[in-house]
């Protein structure tokens, strides 16, 4: 029996729609009834409710074989079904902090902030586990905090530590402290012998956030000369 859009799992197949455009990037109907365990059809009728709405965009990738491919992305109308981190809240408190303390005085709250989270953070991540287990307990408590956040193998002791998902993307593109303080917060916690570099950044134009994790230089060097 096809699915319709009319039945009980339609919030539940819309809500799992949206999340996975929002980790994975624009997909095919047929990538995403696969990933999402219902019909291609069922998948359709969903995309096409959501571009009336708006919230869904298709696009056509010529491929060197063969016909384009239909890649479905969600678009800017997408924000409000993710959390915001209460912006208009966060907006107006930067605001009234930078009139009352000024630009020199936001910096110094937001770095007593970090300190704060990074504590927070460290409680939670053992330092004696291995670098990958110290991300995915980071990616854990990213993601609880609503950034959608996971951990992939980049290569032999390398990693991405990467963010979906930014719920305080207003307020960050209103105080760019906000992002030198998360990098600052992920090389704090993730311990000295560890570079951090971000090779992705929602605020100039990425889809999402994402991290390059590794050991430092002279750790490496040490280990292949042990």
């Amino acid at each position: 029996m096809v699915e319709t859009i009319n039945k009980p799992k339609t919030g539940n197949t819309r809500r799992s729609l949206l999340d996975s455009l929002k980790r994975k990037g624009g997909q095919e109907a047929g990538a995403l009834a696969k990933h999402l365990g219902v019909t291609a059809m069922a998948v359709r009728q969903h995309l096409y409710a959501l571009e009336a709405e708006g919230i869904v965009a298709v696009t056509q990738e010529p491929r060197p074989l063969g016909r384009p491919v239909k890649l479905w992305a969600l678009t800017p109308s997408a924000e409000p079904f993710f959390p915001d981190g209460h912006s208009d809240l966060t907006l107006g408190l930067l605001d009234a902090m930078t009139a009352t303390f000024g630009t020199r005085g936001l910096d110094k709250l937001l770095a007593v902030r970090t300190v704060a989270q990074a504590e927070a953070y460290r409680a939670r991540i053992k330092p004696q586990e291995s670098l990958k287990r110290r991300l995915q307990a980071l990616a854990k408590i990213r993601s609880e905090e609503g950034y959608m956040a996971e951990v992939r193998t980049a290569g032999r002791g390398e990693y991405l530590l990467i963010e979906n998902h930014c719920p305080v993307c207003a307020a960050a593109r209103a105080c760019r402290s906000l992002c030198r303080g998360e990098l600052e917060l992920f090389r704090g916690v993730l311990g000295p012998g560890v570079e951090v570099e971000r090779i992705d950044h929602i605020l100039t134009g990425a889809r999402r956030c994402s991290y390059r994790v590794r050991r430092a230089k002279e750790v490496r060097a040490k280990e292949r000369t042990s």
